[in-house]
């Protein structure tokens, strides 16, 4: 199971071959999007996309959030001892559900690869 970032989905409706494997992740029911990535997600998306949108994401299943502030902190202190910096606090809340749900991550985001090392975070590879 596969949870799936905001910028696999926004590349995705761009048409971007990096990010076609989703269809087949879909077809299989093996993707998760959790609250935080809508919400990151919805903004970015054309109008005209809207519709395509609601019909995915509602067939989507969500996984559950709840964010453990002190974990958080201590994966940014962690980030800057090893020289990871400028991290968003979004995206160590989706790390953390991502471990917290047992999901494999799938993002196009580099910075995710250099914190799988770090975090007990599996990350989602294409072949």
């Amino acid at each position: 199971m596969v949870l799936v970032d905001s910028s696999v989905w926004i590349e995705y409706f761009k048409g971007n071959e990096k990010a076609k494997i989703l269809e087949t992740l879909i077809d299989l029911n093996a993707v998760y999007i959790n609250d935080l990535i809508l919400a990151e997600l919805i903004p970015s998306i054309r109008h005209k996309k809207e519709k395509e949108l609601d019909e995915l994401i509602s067939s989507i299943s969500r996984a559950p959030m709840g964010v453990n502030w002190q974990s958080i902190i201590n994966m940014q202190t962690l980030n800057l001892k090893n020289g990871i910096n400028k991290v968003g606090i979004v995206d160590l809340i989706i790390i953390q559900n991502a471990i917290d749900n047992d999901l494999e991550l799938f993002s196009l985001d580099k910075h995710f690869e250099l914190m799988s090392g770090l975090h007990k975070v599996k990350l989602f590879r294409t072949k």
